[in-house]
């Protein structure tokens, strides 16, 4: 036993609880165990650095408790391919009353509640049980991972014997992950420095390329309302603690455990930092580290909030969105970007796509610049691994991987098991390549959006101008004088190798156009640092001219007649099925097969209108109508990416109706389970969706040269549509009624605003102004009250 360590904590008010307002809370009652892996992945705790799944300290049958610390990739020696490693389950709390295990299958459980605080970042579990000898318990805790230092984990109990007194054993555990098939786990690895000396608990990992990661941990306990010490014996083991103590009826334990990690990537000496970090916070209250990660919390929803009058559903789809997009990005790491699932689940093995930059880093670029530069400078950082893939193929610039781990490479699995069995060959890596001209788009949006000059010229505009280089190495020219981008996948994956897919050819010419358009900026405005940049990559007046040349020639499907958009080239021509007999949000190829799909004109996801949302401003309006009528119906949504943009394309034409329905249909994906696969963590690229269809959707908010416009459509019964963005160091608070729009300014310098078809106005600091709508797509300012 150690003394120091047993001591109880001074006694404290124990009387912390869930946020009071529902609407903040997601509650699952009771204990269905076929949706346990469901539960686990909705009910994660994140803070970017480290996040871990909502999986009962006691564990179940089908648990599925996994940890992961972002940027930790490794291999298993069978497969090439990197995964986000699975770190320990640190939660681990096993118990006995009197001999009688305490788990949720062994026990009756009277009541039994998990909820997820969105807004203040936790997640709470409540437990009232009765074992076979009738004695009846109750338990409350927390945890969560600490958005006030991200390297701190914490969790809480409060055990209360409700009609009996005894005995009571614990098993706290900080084991290695237990090795399942299909995961890549860390392995534990010996200390550094020899046996560990300090905390009461480390474990040292390592991945099999050598990086190291380091849990440390001490547990704490204490007999709430009063400052007496729980009777206690105590012993260390390899793997953990044992702890016994007798319990009076009625009386309330508080068993407290505080975990802190570290990797190499952090530091030199993780171990070493683990153990000065634990115990620089041995003398701080749990309590005090509860206050500042709420606080955090708090601070960071000030930004981030979308608040809906009138449609519950909507509110809370919406804070359950930006819950996850908070808890899954980290300001503070430039060499890590989002997975398909966050910190929340294996599935995609952590792999970054599109998702980011195209879907999730416009929540960022408009509530937390920081994070947003954060995620671009990992693509930065991964130019190198972007510039050998494009030369290994023969082209020029940089061509990102499809899939990316921690270098950037190219870590797209060659093959893929399909339901049925089937092998399939797997060829996104190799076509889908319309990623360089994505992350080039959200380059340019976060510069349109902060004005970060620092980044701008240190790394932005390095990756827009190599990604046009890409692009002007990448095309062929046709007999038809009109340059072709051959062999190519669009986000409609349903069609592989097809020739001029209309996204990746438009947004490779905007590539270009914007490059030319940066290249005169830099001259203007940086003469000096554009002539240095500009040296260190080679670029000369005679490339300019060709990027200016290709991005006239580019063929992009568009019929000058009708303004609609041919998706690729022979698109017309294939089989046209009807949908309307099908239930969309299905794998199509796999229900009327692979081959039939190809050769069809059903689009498994938004690719031609996807092109709509992103380049608004370039399609007429009526343009905008036609393509999304034509290709709406023909749309399987087939991935999780797609109904959300259905949504916002919808709300921006006015189809509310239709919109509201798509936007529901986003919200299902995670919080019904609609695609069946919520197990393997949140989609992260949908709820990114969600909050666009409400701020670029609902609210119809447009990016100006000078400032923010919104042309607002709400759905029948959304009372008001309320948040805040942030543009250019100001902050604008935007708050939309059916028939009423108010807009007030924060910060520094007055903003540029407009409504709809009404004058821009300049809004000073501090001032709210109001329009009214006067006619469908026609608003007049009024006087504020």
């Amino acid at each position: 036993m150690d003394d120091a360590r047993t001591q109880a904590m001074p006694a404290t008010d124990c009387a912390f609880a869930p946020t009071a307002d529902p609407a903040w809370l997601l509650v699952e009652e009771g204990f269905t165990l076929a949706r346990e892996h469901e539960i686990e992945s909705l009910f994660a705790v994140s803070n970017g650095y480290v996040g871990t799944r909502g999986s009962l300290a006691e564990g179940s049958p089908l648990s599925a408790p996994a940890t992961f610390v972002a940027g930790i990739f490794d291999c298993d020696p069978g497969d090439p391919v990197p995964a986000l490693a699975v770190a320990p389950d640190w939660m681990q709390l096993r118990g006995s009353v009197d001999g009688s295990e305490v788990k949720l299958d062994q026990s009756t459980t009277l009541a039994h509640r998990r909820i997820l605080d969105l807004k203040q970042g936790i997640f709470w579990r409540e437990w009232l049980f009765q074992d076979p000898s009738g004695r009846i318990s109750r338990l409350h805790g927390l945890r969560f991972a600490s958005l006030a230092d991200r390297h701190v984990l914490v969790q809480s109990m409060l055990f209360t014997p409700v009609n009996h007194s005894g005995r009571v054993h614990l098993e706290i555990g900080l084991d290695p992950p237990a090795d399942e098939p299909g995961r890549v786990e860390l392995m534990p690895a010996a200390p550094a420095g020899g046996a560990a000396a300090g905390p009461a608990q480390q474990l040292v990992l390592r991945t099999r390329r050598g990086t190291a990661v380091i849990f440390a941990a001490v547990n704490r306990l204490r007999v709430c309302g009063s400052a007496a010490a729980a009777p206690l014996q105590r012993a260390r083991h390899e793997s953990g603690e044992t702890w016994t103590l007798d319990v009076e009826m009625g009386r309330t334990y508080r068993f407290d455990r505080v975990v802190v990690v570290y990797t190499s990537r952090d530091v030199p000496q993780p171990e070493q930092a683990a153990t000065q970090h634990l115990e620089r916070l041995r003398s701080v209250d749990t309590d005090a580290l509860i206050a500042a990660h709420v606080h955090a919390w708090a601070a960071r929803w000030q930004h981030a909030e979308v608040a809906v009058a009138g449609d519950d559903a909507a509110q809370r789809a919406l804070r359950f969105a930006c819950y996850h997009l908070i808890a899954a990005a980290n300001a503070e790491d430039e060499r890590v970007s989002i997975g398909a699932r966050a910190l929340t689940g294996a599935s995609y093995k952590g792999h970054v796509f599109w998702d980011t930059e195209i879907f999730m880093l416009p929540f960022y670029v408009f509530t937390d610049p920081p994070t947003a530069r954060a995620l671009l400078m990992y693509r930065y950082h991964t130019l190198p691994a972007a510039r050998a893939k494009a030369q290994r193929l023969g082209y020029r610039g940089a061509l990102y991987a499809w899939e990316s781990a921690d270098t950037g490479e190219e870590v797209t699995p060659l093959y893929a098991i399909a339901p049925d069995g089937q092998v399939l060959q797997v060829l996104s890596g190799q076509q889908e390549q319309h990623i360089s001209a994505d992350i080039a788009y959200a380059v340019w949006q976060y510069w349109q959006a902060t004005h970060d000059a620092d980044f701008l010229l240190h790394a932005g505009a390095e990756i827009i101008f190599e990604t046009a280089r890409f692009w002007a190495s990448r095309v062929e020219p046709g007999a038809d004088g009109r340059d072709h981008i051959r062999r190519i996948m669009g986000p409609d994956e349903y069609h592989e190798g097809v020739d001029d897919n209309a996204y990746t050819n438009t947004m490779a010419q905007w590539n270009l156009e914007c490059a030319l358009e940066l290249a005169a900026l830099l001259e203007k405005c940086w003469p000096a640092q554009w002539a240095g940049l500009a040296g260190r990559l080679g670029l000369d007046e005679a490339e300019l001219r060709q990027w200016r040349d290709t991005a006239r020639r580019l063929y992009t499907g568009v019929d000058p007649q009708t303004g609609l958009i041919e998706q690729f080239r022979g698109y017309y021509q294939l089989e046209d099925i009807d949908l309307s007999a099908c239930e969309r949000g299905l794998a199509m190829d796999v229900l009327l097969g692979q081959a039939r799909v190809q050769q069809s004109r059903i689009v498994k996801q938004a690719d031609v209108l996807m092109l709509v949302h992103l380049l608004w401003e370039r399609i007429p309006p009526a343009a905008r109508v036609a393509n999304f009528r034509f290709y709406e119906p023909r749309t399987a949504h087939g991935s999780s990416l797609s109904p959300a943009i259905h949504a916002l394309l919808a709300a921006r034409l006015g189809d509310t109706e239709l919109a509201l329905s798509y936007f529901r249909q986003a919200a299902e994906i995670d919080l019904s389970n609609k695609m069946g696969n919520a197990a393997g963590g949140v989609h992260a690229a949908a709820l990114g969706g969600l909050w666009q269809a409400a701020v670029f959707g609902f609210a119809g908010m447009d990016l100006r040269p000078d400032g923010l416009a919104f042309a607002p459509h709400l759905p029948a019964g959304w009372q008001a549509l309320s948040f805040a963005v942030q543009w250019r160091g100001r902050r604008l608070r935007v708050r939309i009624e059916p028939a009423l729009v108010e807009l007030g300014a924060e910060g520094p310098a007055p903003l540029m605003v407009a409504v709809a078809d009404a004058a821009p106005v300049k809004l000073a600091p501090g001032q709210r102004r109001r329009w009214q709508r006067v006619a469908r797509d026609s608003w007049k300012e009024v006087p504020h009250e």
